[in-house]
């Protein structure tokens, strides 16, 4: 398995004086994925949980809809560039490329190109109503105390790690109503570790997440309240700040729809009555 992190030497501005010493940064290196064989996407993300992460993007792209519509997922070794095939496996992760191979056709072939960044979880994205292609509005549940969500964030950071050591690394977790940790993953994009939260539901066969929290660190943008509740998520909670996209987007689907969650405080831009 590749590392999260990598040592790097620095020079260090400490009251008025030089210092080299060793720091960590977080592994950011792009993943080619492919569909039965063909180029799809590449994706900067940190190595870890790339089946997830492939699993997760497709599933948010509406290109699959369960686990068992996957074949094999042949995965390529960096050092080698031996093709492997492989049964699916989230535990499989020394890799650069991974080619999804279907049983039949995919529910959804992208129109658009998915050539992403780990800042972008919708690069490329034409129009608006594509965006929104295949949502459904969520079901009412789960109703849960205020007090829950306020000890979310630092239930997540515990199992941060690389975050830790490197600052560097975002994080998704996914909680029950009543706050126990179910998945938690990182990655030097806020997308990418919701698409590996979610690649690990799909391959437990946990979707639709109808009953779930997910809270992520940074901001909630569209393209995390779209992720979300194409996983049937009613309530996404985040560190930061949302956009006024993701704001209407959670609010003409139903989702509850939580910022600035630090502290004692958190802040509820649409869906509060599942809140008590």
């Amino acid at each position: 398995m590749k590392p999260a992190a990598a040592d790097v030497e620095v020079r260090r501005w400490t009251s008025g004086r030089w210092s080299e010493s060793p720091d960590q940064v977080v592994m950011e290196e792009p993943l080619q994925l492919s569909l039965n064989g063909e180029e799809l996407s590449v994706v900067m993300r940190t190595p870890g949980n790339d089946v997830e992460l492939a699993l997760g993007l497709f599933y948010g792209e509406g290109i699959i809809k369960t686990a068992n519509e996957v074949a094999q997922v042949r995965i390529s070794a960096e050092a080698t560039e031996e093709e492997r095939a492989l049964q699916v496996d989230a535990s499989i992760v020394d890799s650069n490329s991974i080619d999804v191979r279907l049983r039949g056709e995919p529910h959804r072939r992208p129109a658009r190109s998915m050539l992403a960044s780990s800042a972008c979880g919708v690069c490329g994205a034409v129009m608006i109503e594509d965006l929104k292609r295949g949502l459904s509005p969520l079901p009412s549940g789960p109703h849960l105390d205020g007090p829950v969500l306020t000890q979310l964030v630092e239930r997540m950071r515990q199992g941060q790690g690389v975050f830790e050591s490197t600052g560097g690394l975002h994080a998704a977790g996914l909680f029950t109503a009543r706050g126990e940790l179910v998945s938690a993953r990182e990655d030097v994009g806020r997308h990418n570790a919701v698409d590996k939260v979610v690649g690990r539901a799909l391959l437990d066969g946990r979707l639709p997440l109808d009953g779930s929290i997910l809270v992520v660190s940074g901001r909630a943008g569209y393209e995390i309240v779209q992720k979300s509740i194409t996983a049937g998520i009613p309530v996404l909670a985040a560190v930061g700040a949302p956009s006024s996209l993701a704001v209407a987007l959670a609010r003409e689907f139903g989702q509850t729809l939580v910022g600035f969650l630090r502290g004692e405080r958190f802040n509820v831009y649409s869906g509060s009555e599942r809140i008590r």
